[in-house]
């Protein structure tokens, strides 16, 4: 009883932990661009430094997993990364650019739903609505929707009346005036809206992909590498400044370090280890913790304010999250229900047939 105890704390704390290195890196990639870091060379610095973390753990780790390399599935992992690196990392970039780190976080709880339209619309997915575990799907995903929809076209009042010198008095980390200026919301929401359906599109093509080469250390590692050559490409025709590759200050080399080391590196590990230990279902409850943290710690660190646009929006995306958890975790049972039972049920002939097999003389 101890050691399930403990196990189940350990999850947790894992869990909890998890949530603050997502929050805090909503929170160091917006300081990075308010300090002037390029939204194309930030990337490619974290990029790399997951890649450098991450190959030779792969290479060690997975020498007996790893299937055959063929062009098919090279083709396979460069799409991979267009999606879940370049088209991911860039809108993310984006988004936080033009809205706020809180509202990045919000709009990130509506993967789930995104990611079950797609799946449905390639018949991946089927959905009995007659059921109430399809019901709670769908009716998840118009929730999840439509919250979305709240934030990017509605911002509303101002909560909370917080002045951001007063804040941050004379920290060095100051906004610059130029990102504040240039903040457009409603294209701000939907460049996240376009992180969080390229997010989307990754969960679902990954899926077959870890099927036919299930050495997920090395895929990863492939796409980190695909997603940093886009990234160079990207950077050949719109990053020509020189002085933008250079790292100037201590604040630049720390918001790098976190981006690759902690939000890169740390993160898949402990993601990877509380999916095997909790299930991803479970994982996936814990999403909004991480919306609040990164509420509190944008209005302390950045002077963020709140919108109520925006809390309406993301209340709606959190229900709906859930409702769509609440829907496949049922699903699931369901299924495995019926699979055992006809099993159950070929046993339970076979039973009564031994037994008049026995009262025939």
């Amino acid at each position: 009883m101890g050691t399930i105890m403990t196990e189940k704390v350990k999850l947790l704390v894992a869990l909890l932990a998890l949530q603050f290195c997502f929050a805090g890196f909503h929170i160091v990639s917006r300081l990075a661009l308010n300090i002037g870091v390029s939204k194309v060379v930030y990337p490619i610095y974290r990029n790399l430094i997951a890649l450098l973390l991450l190959s030779p753990l792969a290479y060690f780790l997975e020498k007996d997993q790893r299937p055959p390399l063929t062009l098919s599935l090279l083709v396979q992992f460069f799409l991979l990364a267009l999606l879940g690196i370049t088209a991911n990392q860039g809108f993310y970039l984006l988004g936080l650019y033009y809205a706020s780190p809180t509202f990045a976080s919000a709009m990130q709880n509506s993967v789930p739903a995104i990611t079950f339209i797609l799946a449905s619309a390639l018949r991946l997915e089927e959905t009995n609505i007659a059921r109430r575990d399809g019901l709670a799907k769908v009716v998840g995903t118009i929730a999840s929707v439509g919250g979305a929809t709240i934030i990017t076209l509605y911002k509303g009042p101002p909560l909370l009346h917080l002045q951001m010198d007063q804040i941050q008095g004379h920290n060095t980390l100051q906004v610059d005036e130029s990102s504040t200026n240039m903040q457009n919301w409603t294209w701000g929401c939907i460049y996240l809206l376009g992180h969080c359906l390229s997010w989307a599109g990754w969960i679902v093509f990954q899926a077959p992909v870890v099927k036919k080469y299930p050495a997920k250390l090395t895929l990863t590692s492939f796409t980190c590498f695909f997603g940093l050559i886009q990234f160079l490409i990207i950077a050949a025709f719109t990053e020509n400044d020189f002085e933008k590759w250079k790292i100037q200050s201590s604040e630049e080399l720390f918001t790098i370090l976190y981006a690759g080391i902690v939000a890169s590196g740390i993160v898949i590990s402990l993601q990877t280890w509380c999916i095997q230990k909790g299930g991803p279902v479970f994982v996936a409850v814990f999403q909004p913790i991480q919306t609040f943290l990164v509420a509190l710690m944008a209005a302390l660190i950045l002077g963020d304010q709140l919108y109520l646009g925006g809390i309406i929006g993301a209340i709606l995306i959190v229900l709906g999250l859930y409702l769509v958890l609440w829907g496949k975790t049922n699903e699931k049972k369901a299924n495995e229900t019926s699979l055992t039972k006809p099993l159950l049920d070929s046993n339970e002939e076979k039973k009564i047939t031994d037994a008049a097999s026995k009262d025939i003389p």
